[in-house]
């Protein structure tokens, strides 16, 4: 009889084990789904945060799309065209061929009921209808609002099907202003404030202000990447040779801050960042919303280089 215990006892034991291990699988095949939406030609903050994604265990990256940048002195008449053709240098020199990349708007918002169609938006409501009903398609902003606000003003339906991680604004969290005079913003006001004032949205955003400490040094880049071919020594070449009109500091370049890294880091690591639910600017539908109001950047930035450091492998 007592052997007869012993046996079922360790028979249960045994499934319990083999369910909990099939409960790990399922947990770590459970990726989150992903697509950013970059303005990749305008800085070079936006080549790090890219590459700081590709292959990233946590996410499932299913596109990276281009985006307009209209308002920088730099602008041509075809930003996002510039951004898409660095999109597909990088994948190329990744060997990514599973990402899609769709082009987006060269254009931004006339009028807050007046959406620019483009392969982007039509992709990411595609995409979001796709996931599965209590999931959500993360779209991670790291430039203007154009291409995701057409997407919801041409399909409302993909709202709860969506979330929006933005890049974007200056915050004082202590009284909860904001101020949009900031450059993500700027290229697409009416963007901004279509996501800002849709009820239902759920939205995070990644202020100016947070995002700013993140910096990296250039000695620090020159070690980790500087001569190493490829990928490594095409950031090394944006760094060097991208000419910053925004600041007459540092004009050997010898820093830069990495404002789009930091919204990829916190959302691959959300124990890294601080957030807090806010009401919305007092000028849009008032609502709540989140906004990340600290980070650990030397945990972000140590992480980046770990990742950085399997990629070249």
């Amino acid at each position: 009889m007592l052997n007869k215990i012993h046996w079922v006892l360790s028979l249960f034991v045994v499934l319990i084990t083999i369910n909990g291990c099939k409960a790990q699988l399922n947990q770590k095949v459970e990726k989150i789904p992903l697509i950013i939406d970059a303005d990749t030609a305008n800085e070079v903050d936006d080549l790090f945060a890219l590459v700081r994604a590709i292959e990233e265990p946590k996410f499932n990256l299913l596109a990276i799309t281009s985006a307009q940048f209209h308002t920088s002195p730099y602008a041509s008449d075809s930003t996002v065209v510039e951004s898409q053709q660095i999109n597909e240098r990088l994948m190329s020199l990744l060997n990514q061929t599973d990402i899609a990349l769709p082009l987006g708007s060269n254009d931004p918002l006339m009028a807050n009921d007046a959406p620019q169609n483009s392969e982007a938006a039509q992709f990411i409501i595609k995409r979001a209808h796709e996931i599965k009903d209590g999931n959500k398609l993360q779209l991670v902003i790291l430039g203007s609002c154009t291409n995701v606000a057409s997407a919801i003003l041409l399909d409302s339906t993909i709202v709860p099907k969506i979330q929006v991680n933005y890049l974007g604004f200056w915050h004082d969290p202590e009284v909860n202003s904001y101020d949009k005079n900031e450059f993500n913003s700027r290229n697409d006001s009416i963007a901004v404030n279509v996501i800002m004032n849709y009820p239902k949205l759920k939205v995070r955003v990644m202020t100016a202000t947070t995002s700013q400490h993140l910096v990296f040094k250039k000695t620090t880049v020159d070690t980790q990447l500087k001569g190493k071919g490829g990928m490594p020594d095409y950031l090394v070449n944006r760094w060097e040779t991208y000419q910053r009109w925004w600041t007459e500091k540092d004009p050997e370049k010898t820093e830069w801050i990495m404002w789009d890294v930091a919204i990829i880091e916190a959302l691959a690591h959300e124990e890294w960042a601080t957030l807090k639910t806010f009401k919305t600017p007092k000028e849009n539908v008032q609502r709540n919303i989140e906004v990340y109001t600290n980070i650990d950047v030397e945990q972000m930035e140590n992480d980046f280089w770990k990742h950085m450091n399997q990629l070249i492998k």
